[in-house]
């Protein structure tokens, strides 16, 4: 797997108006073309009345998975430009449909394709997308007397604390992103003179919601 992977957490709709015609784009998170599919037959039925319902989906890690339809608009002015949307902002397991209206004008083919497009990133927009990554957890036992570099430290290179505990002395669990872990680890060494107790424990993939970790079992 790749180092890091964005994902769509939480799904969301935009909307935007072309010449009284209205572009609706609902998205999702999605892990198989199946669930795509559901997706897409369930958004039909709710825009059962729309002139078009064009969609567009990537699943897998590398993108290993991509469709698209323009659902009766000209070739290539819907379904393309909404996945290439998606694979242009690297987003990962996304499906979309843009639900259309049709206002009575026709656009031709470069109206078209922005509009599509704008719905897509519009969608986005009012979605929580992530960035998962590789992490691995490191524990801190130090004294009273080391607390504040070390705070300092975790403050400064942005490293999600799981837990902490403070007795006679203190420990805290960390999350630190796997690509930078040995220089945390070297700058915890050198700010606490080597005296705070770092304990290396297993790697996990995570991201960050509001600077809260979630942590995933998988890699995929």
């Amino acid at each position: 797997m790749t180092e890091t992977y964005r994902f769509t957490w939480q799904g969301g709709s935009g909307e935007l108006t072309e010449k009284k015609s209205r572009f609706i784009a609902t998205l999702a998170p999605v892990k198989s073309e199946e669930q795509a599919l559901q997706f897409i037959e369930q958004i039909k039925k709710q825009y059962w009345d729309a002139r078009h319902n064009c969609t567009a989906f990537t699943i897998g890690n590398r993108h290993q998975l991509t469709r698209c339809s323009d659902d009766g608009e000209p070739a290539g002015t819907a379904g393309r430009p909404m996945l290439d949307v998606l694979l242009g902002e690297d987003i990962h397991d996304t499906c979309v449909v843009v639900t259309r209206y049709f206002g009575g004008t026709l656009l031709g083919t470069g109206g078209l394709v922005r509009a599509y497009s704008g719905a897509v990133r519009e969608a986005i927009r009012q979605s929580v997308i992530l960035e998962r990554q590789k992490g691995i957890r490191l524990g801190i036992h130090t004294d009273y007397g080391d607390i504040g570099k070390i705070q300092y430290l975790i403050g400064q290179n942005q490293i999600p604390v799981l837990s902490s505990s403070y007795t006679d002395s203190v420990l805290l669990q960390t999350l630190v992103p796997e690509t930078f872990f040995d220089s945390f680890v070297s700058a915890l060494i050198e700010g606490t003179s080597g005296k705070a107790r770092l304990i290396k424990g297993e790697s996990v993939w995570y991201a960050l919601e509001n600077g809260q970790p979630l942590l995933f079992d998988k890699e995929a």
